[in-house]
């Protein structure tokens, strides 16, 4: 029998994915009621700006006051949409001290400090759930909150950024600049006007963060993230994935170690073989792996951001906090009994693809060979090519078998000390194999 009192739910932010929110819970009503066994309500909107007009709801819902709202005592759920760490921060944990549950899409957030939400949560008997923090509609935190619950995850690797992915297809389909593709994805909205946070990979280090914390049962924060942007991408960058097989993705990667002892999580571009699955995801879609023991290798492929993809992933969560308050229970809190220490980025073996501009005469080869041999790195494949303007110079690729980081570094440091070598050109690394 369907409960007639209302679940009353208080909305904070009323921007992109706020209004597709507030829409969908009123076209969709009846549906939602059904489902969950009893109706929602919006019982107000937190704005900062009160008098822009919200098509579709009412105006005495709408409020400057968040904090008043979120403290109210009779908010069953409140849905967080508002990014940035404070005053989310904040007002998340007073909803948790007034008795309601939380809906968040605030990767930020949860990746700089979810230890503190988490512990609120837990602290008052609430539910924190955030599925629209990674990978937009793609169900991808609760399978690894839930349905891997019983398996051991050894790895996630996946394109976590929309912005990113459609500049670098782009670049790779048409053969245009970065900043011509970035031109692009500004003029039809998939970058922001200060794409930074996407393009430095920020947004990705965020994510990459939540998802070797639920992943690996640890704490893992921003920081703990290595991240390199991809601005320095450049069409001769393509130009060698293409004599390679291989394409250009910025990557999120999650790795248990082989010894089960310490994590890493990094995000950066890689190039990966033209049959790799996560070659072929084009545009602004997001793609992620998830490599676990028993269930082997899982794909989860959508849209990763935007309003509707990702107000459905709140409202997937939305449904699930209210079916739990209604059973007088909570969902899967936070998991870091493993507290594995998460390594830093020089422990991390990879290949390389590592393009230098070297002076074109006899025995290059052999000095730039003796650099690698001297720091342990394995060569698997060198190509060389004079210029054809005749300067003098050449190019001189080479692909490196698995090696750490931290040699790979020492490598390239003694590599520009030499005076054959003019400079590197570019140093990428080889995922997805």
């Amino acid at each position: 029998m369907m409960r007639t009192r209302p679940l009353k739910v208080a909305l904070l932010g009323c921007g992109v994915v706020g209004s597709e929110v507030a829409r969908i819970m009123t076209t969709h009503a009846d549906d939602l009621a059904a489902r969950i066994g009893a109706p929602v309500e919006l019982a107000g909107v937190a704005v900062r700006r009160p008098s822009k007009v919200r098509e579709g709801i009412d105006r005495s819902l709408v409020t400057t006051d968040a904090k008043g709202l979120v403290s109210r005592g009779d908010i069953d759920v409140v849905v967080e949409v508002i990014g940035g760490i404070e005053p989310a921060r904040t007002l998340i944990t007073t909803a948790f001290e007034n008795g309601a549950s939380v809906v968040s899409a605030n990767k930020a957030l949860l990746a700089e400090d979810g230890a503190t939400l988490y512990a609120a949560a837990e602290k008052h008997g609430r539910d924190l759930y955030y599925e629209a923090a990674v990978a937009g509609a793609i169900p991808l935190i609760r399978p690894l909150r839930e349905s891997l619950a019983g398996d051991k995850v050894n790895r996630v690797l996946g394109i976590v950024n929309g912005t990113t992915n459609f500049i670098l297809d782009k670049m790779d389909t048409s053969g245009t600049g970065y900043s011509e593709a970035l031109d692009e994805a500004t003029a039809l909205g998939y970058a922001e006007a200060d794409p930074t946070a996407d393009v430095e990979g920020f947004d990705a280090a965020a994510k990459a963060a939540i998802l070797a914390g639920i992943a690996f049962h640890t704490r893992v924060r921003l920081d703990d993230v290595y991240r390199e942007g991809m601005t320095e991408v450049t069409a001769a960058d393509f130009a060698s994935a293409r004599q390679m097989g291989c394409t250009i993705k910025l990557l999120a990667i999650c790795e248990r170690a082989a010894d089960g002892r310490s994590v890493t999580a990094r995000v950066h571009p890689a190039m990966i073989p033209l049959s790799h699955p996560l070659a072929s995801v084009r545009g602004a879609y997001n793609a992620v792996f998830v490599e676990a023991e028993a269930a082997g290798r899982l794909m989860f492929y959508g849209p990763g951001a935007g309003g509707a993809p990702t107000a459905s992933a709140v409202l997937g969560d939305l449904v699930a906090v209210c079916r739990n308050k209604l059973a007088e229970a909570t969902g899967p809190g936070e998991s870091a009994y493993t507290q594995l220490p998460v390594s830093p980025m020089g422990d991390v073996v990879t290949r390389y693809h590592i393009s230098l501009d070297v002076a074109d005469k006899p025995g290059v080869l052999a000095q730039v060979a003796t650099v690698f041999a001297e720091h342990g790195v394995s060569i698997d494949t060198v190509r060389q090519q004079g210029r054809p303007d005749g300067d003098g110079e050449a190019s001189l690729v080479v692909v490196t078998h698995r090696a750490h980081d931290a040699a790979l570094s020492g490598t390239v440091e003694a590599l520009r000390n030499l005076d054959t070598v003019r400079g590197v050109a570019s140093i990428m690394r080889v995922e997805g194999e």
